[in-house]
């Protein structure tokens, strides 16, 4: 089993910038993939960005590319997401998740989800 707890959501101006952080459950945090999702009000669930067990291979959505950073500690077992230069369109729930069947980035599809935490930008 594993747990997922994120933290760091909030209000936010557009063009600011927040970071998310999604603390791990379990001592085998470093042998597999993590990631994030976001889900917005009568919207699917989408793909944000991955990150392999090193964190030396990320992926992300074309859609935050060149805005938000994805990176993991695995001493702490924490994987964040920075997010810059926010934009009112990335308003959404922020889900962390784990993929354990893998150790790489892509294809990256989750078994572990957390909570979730509220990011919302305002123009």
């Amino acid at each position: 089993q594993v747990q997922l707890v994120e933290s760091g959501g909030g209000l936010v101006q557009a063009g600011g910038s927040l970071r998310l952080s999604c603390a791990a459950s379990g001592r085998t945090f470093s042998s597999y993939a993590m990631g994030w999702f976001r889900q917005a009000p009568g919207k699917e669930r989408e793909f944000v960005a991955a990150i392999s067990w090193s964190g030396g291979s990320t992926y992300y959505a074309d859609s935050v590319k060149g805005r938000f950073t994805i990176s993991r500690d695995n001493a702490k077992n924490t994987v964040y997401l920075q997010m810059n230069s926010l934009k009112p369109e990335d308003t959404a729930v922020y889900y962390c998740a784990a993929d354990r069947t893998t150790a790489q980035a892509i294809p990256f599809h989750p078994d572990y989800w957390g909570q979730g935490t509220q990011v919302t930008v305002s123009s």
